[in-house]
């Protein structure tokens, strides 16, 4: 009993005394590196506009911007494309300027796809991010977007 009774005053005397500060840290962007999207792409579509409606050009490429983890297995691929649109392209890059150093491993990873709205037309684009071997497990991320060719 009294061995447990100095425990606990041990403890208490523990948390009475100041406490190292705590180093306050500014958030790391997980995207300080930006899309490796080529320039003559008219529209870049983003990871915040997923569930919107984005208008395109006919003929005029367009581009879907996410970040995903490959190094781990995670991949993006397009699973539903609208009947007028066409793929036009694939980039991928760094996300954060560490990853171009020698022995860094991991992280997160620019995937883009572009497109080309072939003739006018509104339809769902749809991109889904899983390990391309588990087959029969559900996507870990789903983007949708509703592209509009004018």
């Amino acid at each position: 009993m009294i061995r447990s009774i100095a425990v606990v005053c041990a403890m208490a005397l523990c948390a009475c005394t100041p406490a190292q500060e705590a180093k306050e840290e500014t958030p790391v962007s997980n995207t300080q590196v930006p899309a490796p999207t080529p320039g003559e792409v008219a529209t870049r579509i983003t990871a915040e506009q997923n569930g919107q409606t984005v208008n395109v050009a006919v003929n005029e490429r367009f581009a879907v911007e996410l970040v995903g983890v490959p190094t781990a297995g995670y991949i993006w691929a397009p699973v539903t494309l609208p009947a007028f649109v066409q793929r036009a392209g694939e980039a991928g890059g760094n996300t954060v300027p560490e990853q171009s150093q020698p022995g860094y491993t991991g992280g997160n990873h620019w995937e883009v796809f572009m497109f080309v709205a072939t003739e006018a037309g509104s339809g769902e684009l749809v991109l889904e991010q899983r390990r391309p071997w588990e087959t029969n497990e559900p996507a870990s991320s789903t983007f949708r977007v509703t592209i509009v060719a004018q």
